[in-house]
C-alpha cells in the first residue's frame, strides 16, 4: 500500500457537510509553496478522489488551503469584504510513505478545527 491524502469539510454551524468549498494543496519547502492540486468538495463535503493520490504521494510538509469565505458568503453565514475566516490554511507533515492521511476541517463562521482523521 502506498500513502495518500484525503480531506473533507463539515459545517458545524449548520450541522451538515460543506458542499462547494474550493481546496488547494501545496507542497511546502522552506519559504516555497508549490501548488500540486486543486479541487472542490461534493455534496458529502468530501472530494471525489484523494486530493493527493497514491501515485503522486511523497512524504514532506504540505498545506491545504480551504477557501471558506466564498462558502460562508454563499450560505448566508457571513457577509462583507473582510471576514473573520476567509482562506483557512492547515500546514501538516506526512512522514509515513505507506499511510493514509486524512485532514478534515470543521468549520463555522467564527471558528475552525482540524485533526488527523482516519
Amino acid at each position: 500500500m502506498t500513502g495518500y491524502l484525503t480531506t473533507h469539510v463539515l459545517d458545524t454551524a449548520r450541522g451538515c457537510p460543506a458542499e462547494g468549498i474550493r481546496i488547494a494543496l501545496y507542497k511546502v519547502s522552506g519559504n516555497s509553496h508549490r501548488k500540486i492540486a486543486e479541487t472542490v468538495t461534493n455534496a458529502d463535503g468530501r472530494t471525489d478522489a484523494p486530493i493527493l493520490p497514491a501515485e503522486a504521494f511523497e512524504t514532506g510538509t504540505y498545506e491545504l488551503v480551504f477557501f471558506a469565505g466564498d462558502y460562508l458568503r454563499a450560505t448566508g453565514q457571513a457577509e462583507g469584504e473582510i471576514l473573520f475566516l476567509d482562506e483557512v490554511p492547515i500546514r501538516f507533515g506526512m512522514s509515513d510513505p505507506q499511510a493514509h492521511y486524512h485532514v478534515p476541517l470543521l468549520l463555522s463562521p467564527f471558528g475552525m478545527s482540524t485533526y488527523r482523521g482516519s
